[in-house]
C-alpha cells in the first residue's frame, strides 16, 4: 500500500508540472505536514484545493485529520476529486466547488491554510478568522512569490504582476500589524507565514 501511495503522489506531482498547476514545493509541504503532526491538528480548512495535493499530504501525515477544502476552478476541482478518491480519502477530505469568498461556514478549525488567489489574502483571512478555534493557526503559502516580493517594483515589467506583488506586500503589513495574531515569517519553500491566534 505504501508503494502505491508513493506512486500516486508522484503522478499528482507530474500532472501539476505538465498542466502548470501551482502546488507546494517539497520544502513547503514538509513544513506543513510536520506542523500538522507537531501541533496535533485534527480539523483543517484549506482555501485553494488546486488538484488536492496539499490536502492529501496533510491527511496522510495524520490519520485523525479531517479537511474541508475550497476550490473555484472546475477542472482542478474535478482532478482533486479524482486524486482524493484514488487514495481512499473521500471520508476525510470534503471538497467545496465555489469561490471561497462566497462560502459561509459555521464549523471551527484548528488550522486554516490559505493557498489561493494571492491578491485576496487579506479578504480570505478576515472572512474565515471567525472559523478559527481559540489558539488556532492560519498558515499562508507563497508569501515571497517566487522572489518578486523582495524585488524593487521598478524591476517588475508586467503591470499585473506588479499589482499582485503590491497586494502581497499589503498582506505582509496586515499580518505584522494584526494584534489579534502573532505571525512568524519563514523563508521556507516560496515563503510561509504562521499566524497564531492570541
Amino acid at each position: 500500500m505504501v508503494g502505491n501511495i508513493y506512486s500516486e503522489i508522484r503522478e499528482i506531482k507530474a500532472y501539476a508540472l505538465d498542466h502548470r498547476v501551482p502546488i507546494m514545493v517539497d520544502e513547503g509541504i514538509d513544513f506543513l505536514t510536520t506542523f500538522v503532526i507537531k501541533h496535533q491538528i485534527t480539523n483543517v480548512l484549506e482555501i485553494g484545493t488546486a488538484i488536492g495535493y496539499s490536502a492529501i499530504m496533510m491527511a496522510l501525515a495524520n490519520p485523525n485529520l479531517k479537511i474541508t477544502s475550497i476550490e473555484r476552478d472546475e477542472e482542478r476541482y474535478l482532478e482533486a476529486l479524482k486524486n482524493i478518491k484514488k487514495l481512499n480519502l473521500e471520508h476525510r477530505i470534503t471538497l467545496i466547488f465555489k469561490d471561497a469568498l462566497d462560502v459561509n461556514l459555521n464549523d471551527k478549525f484548528d488550522l486554516i491554510f490559505i493557498d489561493a488567489a494571492k491578491g485576496q489574502n487579506i479578504r480570505f483571512f478576515e472572512k474565515f478568522e471567525k472559523n478559527l478555534m481559540d489558539k488556532g493557526y492560519i498558515i499562508t503559502d507563497n508569501i515571497d512569490f517566487h522572489g518578486y516580493v523582495a524585488k524593487d517594483e521598478s524591476e517588475i515589467k508586467s503591470h499585473n504582476l506588479r499589482s499582485l506583488v503590491r497586494k502581497i506586500k499589503q498582506y505582509i503589513t496586515f499580518l505584522k500589524e494584526n494584534k489579534e495574531f502573532k505571525t512568524t515569517f519563514y523563508k521556507i519553500g516560496d515563503g510561509i507565514t504562521v499566524s497564531e491566534k492570541q
